[in-house]
Formats: C-alpha cells, sequence, structure tokens
C-alpha cells in the first residue's frame, strides 16, 4: 500500500525549502504520496517579521546559512520587508491543487522568496508565478480577488492547528508517524520504510496439513 507524506510547510519559512532536498532523495523509487500542507506561521493581523531586525539576521547567519551551505542548496534572506503574509500564495496553492499541481506550485512559491526575493504577497507577482507553471492567469487572478478559496483554505488552517495540531514547520506525517523539522535522507528513509512495514499483512508462519486435515 501506498505510504502517504503530509508536510505541513510555510512560504516564508526557511527550513522548509531546505526540507524539501532529503524528502526529495529519500522517497526515490518508494510507494509513496507526497502531499504539502498549508500553515501559517503568522496570519493577518499579526505582524511579520523584518528581514533588517536582529532575529533574522542572527538566525539566518547561526543556522540557516551554515544548514543551506551543507546542503548544498541556494537560499537568500530576502530583502522583502516587513515579510508578507501567505494566505493569498496559499489560496493559490488550492487553485492549483484542483488543476494537479499543488506540489509544483509549493516549490515555485518557497523558490521564488527564497532564491529569487519575490513578494509573493502581491497579487500580481503570484500571477506572474502562476502563468510559468501553466496556470490560466486569467482565472488564476480572479481567484484571488474574489477570496475563492478563503473558505478552502481557513478550514485547511483549522485542520492543520486543532486536528493535526500543529506548531512549528515543517512538520512532517509519514503514515502514522509525526516529527517536526529537517531531518537528513537516511532518517526519512528509515521512517517510510517502517511506514512500509507495517502496512504490510503479517506472514502466516507455520501453516500446514497434516494427514488429519489442516
Amino acid at each position: 500500500m501506498t505510504v502517504k507524506i503530509k508536510v505541513y510547510s510555510d512560504y516564508v519559512c526557511p527550513f522548509c525549502l531546505l526540507a524539501e532536498k532529503p524528502l526529495l532523495e529519500a522517497i526515490q523509487g518508494k510507494d509513496v504520496e507526497v502531499e504539502w500542507m498549508p500553515f501559517e506561521l503568522r496570519p493577518y493581523p499579526n505582524e511579520t517579521l523584518k528581514p533588517e531586525d536582529h532575529y533574522l539576521q542572527s538566525t539566518w547567519k547561526q543556522a540557516v546559512y551554515p544548514m543551506a551551505e551543507q546542503m548544498g542548496v541556494h537560499i537568500v534572506l530576502p530583502k522583502v520587508s516587513p515579510q508578507p503574509y501567505t494566505h493569498l500564495a496559499f489560496e493559490g496553492y488550492q487553485f492549483a491543487k484542483e488543476k494537479g499541481i499543488g506540489n509544483k506550485y509549493n516549490d515555485r512559491m518557497l523558490r521564488a522568496f527564497f532564491q529569487e526575493e519575490q513578494d509573493i504577497g502581491k497579487i500580481d507577482v503570484l500571477t506572474r508565478l502562476a502563468g510559468e507553471l501553466g496556470l490560466d492567469q486569467k482565472e488564476y487572478r480572479e481567484a484571488l480577488e474574489t477570496r475563492k478559496y478563503k473558505e478552502v483554505h481557513q478550514e485547511a488552517l483549522r485542520q492543520a492547528y486543532e486536528e493535526a495540531t500543529i506548531t512549528s514547520v515543517p512538520t512532517f506525517i509519514i503514515g502514522d508517524t509525526k516529527f517536526a523539522g529537517i531531518h537528513s535522507k537516511e532518517t526519512l528513509e528509515q521512517i517510510i520504510d517502517q511506514e512500509i512495514r507495517k502496512q504490510k499483512p503479517d506472514f502466516p508462519d507455520g501453516m500446514a496439513c497434516g494427514i488429519d486435515g489442516c
């Protein structure tokens, strides 16, 4: 049976971008289904972070950049200030998901922000990125302007906050195993393999027939 993997992320979390590489490497050749799930770290009207402030500067210097260099992943602290709210981008994710390219869209948003420093809180920027992915730009823009997927997104957030009890990102749910943070390819492979074995029925060792029957 296929092992389902859910990855909760926010487009303004650098560790969510860094978590992609070991995950993609770990699932190669395995019967898995990956679904990226929305999570807003600072939903409106909470204030978002500013890249010039000490918190982000120190976090990136001490943690993000060293990890990215070790992993060989290009990433930069975007100069967009303050950092964008991500609800519109996530409503666009629901649109892309309906079109069958939710994971591809998710990857594009992360890279647009953390590699190209694009303001993914603006509809114009989001619409152009959607067009790059082959989505109908007019239909996409209209969906964001009319907030067509607002309720769908809010329900996804409720599920994340209340049912899945997500408190940080990235958080992985692999089969029945839930854990937060970036993990190595080897660790992810081990967890995936454990979940695959769980789903296989126990083989009835020792069954046999004798002269009096089975």
